[in-house]
């Protein structure tokens, strides 16, 4: 974005940059973008003009649709306060249309808010379950986070799918099932971010960042990664090893655009689409 209503972006920081794009829903922007060739054969930059109306936009961090043999899938892409509610709501309706049993896909979803990561977690446990718990130098300083006394789907049978891109709460959540049995963990191994940071301040105004504590899957198992001790992240119960182009086209294909009055499809076009073998292992 090179212009916003006429205003240069050449020298706005992000804040500057959001005031003037941000607005009241209705309200039009106008921005002129620059974009690099479209055809291979170009090599001219182009500029275009566009005409935006500002609408509140809301945040999509389920994803789900039901696949053959009864199998719901359900895709979070981040855990944030609408995260459960936007979550039972799609098991609720996977019910509704037959599914007996579900994928719950946790690849490239890096974490978000704890307590969504915990109550996503205590919905296929129950029973008071340990679902993590955090561990500083001193054993009085541990902190539980548990489940519920009733999990909705504790029977409902599951296959969770992790791969590089899981961190933190999508680890807490991965880890928890895997250590009480609940659930086949497929793809591979997680991220290995699980720290407790705290923020201290300095005299001169600036601050320092100190872990004060770790987190622990229920077994005892440290989530964050160190690579001196081989240890870290969640590991799959089943490998499906796939190569970093595949990834990357996957990740192209889970775009999603959203257009007014028309069904939600894919950033790209079906006959460019490749094989999801990890979900199709699952």
């Amino acid at each position: 974005i090179i212009e916003i209503d006429g205003t240069s972006a050449k020298d706005l920081d992000m804040g500057e940059a959001l005031k003037l794009l941000r607005g009241a829903p209705g309200t039009k922007v106008k921005l002129k973008v620059l974009r690099g060739p479209e055809q291979a054969s170009e090599n001219a930059l182009k500029t275009y003009d566009f005409e935006i109306v500002r609408e509140l936009v809301k945040i999509e961090s389920v994803v789900w649709r039901k696949l053959d043999d009864g199998v719901g899938y359900v895709r979070i892409t981040e855990f944030s306060a609408k995260t459960v509610d936007d979550l039972v709501e799609a098991l609720k309706q996977l019910k509704v249309d037959g599914a007996g049993s579900l994928v719950l896909d946790l690849r490239n979803n890096p974490g978000g808010l704890l307590s969504a990561a915990v109550e996503t977690a205590s919905l296929f446990l129950g029973e008071g379950k340990l679902i993590v718990y955090t561990q500083g130098r001193r054993s009085e300083n541990r902190q539980d986070f548990t489940a519920g006394p009733k999990a909705p789907y504790s029977e409902m049978p599951l296959v969770v799918l992790v791969n590089e891109g899981s961190a933190s709460g999508s680890e807490i959540v991965a880890g928890a099932v895997q250590d009480h049995k609940r659930a086949v963990v497929v793809g591979q191994r997680s991220y290995g971010k699980a720290s407790v940071q705290s923020l201290i301040p300095l005299p001169d105004g600036s601050g320092l960042r100190l872990t004060v504590a770790r987190y622990y899957t229920p077994s005892g198992r440290s989530i964050h990664r160190d690579e001196k001790h081989k240890i870290g992240g969640i590991s799959p119960d089943i490998a499906v090893e796939i190569t970093p182009e595949a990834e990357g086209k996957l990740y192209a294909q889970w775009e999603t655009i959203y257009a007014k009055d028309k069904k939600p499809r894919s950033a790209v076009k079906p006959e460019d689409a490749i094989r999801d073998e990890a979900l199709d292992r699952a």
